[in-house]
């Protein structure tokens, strides 16, 4: 019998049971894939991570749905590392992570007194979606109308590919019901990939985007609270087809999370280098609890 203990850390807020909750297993290496993805499904959260041995980088972290594992998880990081920090096991400010996306670099500073993490993403990518607007439209729950045909459908990832709709209106968010066991059929390029609306209408003025974020069905789980990647996403498809001419850099401040009442806010960090747009998130976690299990 075996004795995992796996904490609960809520990423992208500093109030517990707010934004994102994700596990955190700082012993990883302890635990074969199989039992990594055991934990997942028995913690049920939309993403559990698991600290284990690096040869290319300071730290590796392997992220795991209660369904599959995932290359990239932007909350389940920053709860990592911020469980990391409060445990005392980080030796400096800046360091590398080595993810299934590639090895990113994670920066730790203080903003008003409170410990905030940023995370460098992988280089912004997108797909053409061709599947039926229609059929995409009534797997969330709205109109085809609700959506704003000015600007494109498309998959995106900064690690993990999710699909971006564009929506007209904040009142459709509220509204949004998905069916996800009907995205493989529609999103015929990635059936894998998530679903990601997006509106430029918020409900806090400070802010730049709202979001919600429909997990595959391969997951295990319906909906993500707070997305760091789907977030990452967001900012890249800002600069690419809403604004080009956007000058660099710049933060966007994207909210999510209010429908499920778990309000989370990203910031998201746009630069160029290389003539290219570079990518990273920064927010704030706090821890909720210990969580015991039995393998």
């Amino acid at each position: 019998m075996k004795k995992v203990n796996v904490l609960h850390i809520d990423a992208f807020s500093s109030i517990p049971n707010m934004g994102n909750p994700a596990g955190v297993v700082l012993n990883g290496e302890d635990y074969c894939d199989e039992e990594m993805q055991y934990i997942a499904k028995q913690i049920g959260f939309n993403e559990t991570a698991f600290l284990v041995p690096s040869k290319l980088a300071d730290y590796r972290i392997r992220y795991f749905t209660p369904g599959h594992e995932m290359n990239l998880c932007g909350h389940a990081t920053m709860g990592t590392v911020y469980a990391m920090q409060q445990q005392g096991l980080l030796q400096k400010a800046s360091f590398t992570i080595e993810t299934n996306a590639g090895v990113l670099p994670i920066e730790c500073f203080s903003v008003n007194n409170q410990l905030s993490l940023k995370m460098q993403h992988a280089k912004p990518q997108f797909k053409k979606f061709t599947g039926s607007v229609e059929k995409l439209a009534a797997s969330i729950g709205i109109s085809v109308e609700e959506i704003d045909h000015t600007l494109p459908i498309v998959y995106g990832s900064t690690g993990t590919w999710t699909l971006i709709i564009p929506i007209k209106k904040l009142q459709s968010f509220s509204k949004m019901i998905p069916t996800t066991g009907d995205f493989p059929e529609i999103l015929v390029d990635l059936p894998t990939s998530s679903v990601h609306p997006i509106c430029f209408e918020v409900r806090d003025a400070d802010n730049d985007m709202h979001a919600r974020h429909f997990s595959s069905p391969y997951s295990g789980t319906i909906e993500d609270a707070v997305t760091g990647t789907g977030s990452g996403v967001m900012g890249a498809y800002y600069k690419t087809f809403v604004e080009p001419s956007l000058h660099l850099p710049v933060t966007l401040k994207v909210e999510q999370g209010h429908e499920m009442n778990k309000d989370g806010l990203v910031y998201v960090h746009l630069e160029e280098i290389a003539q290219e747009i570079s990518i990273s998130i920064s927010g704030t976690a706090v821890f909720v609890r210990a969580i015991e299990l039995t393998l």
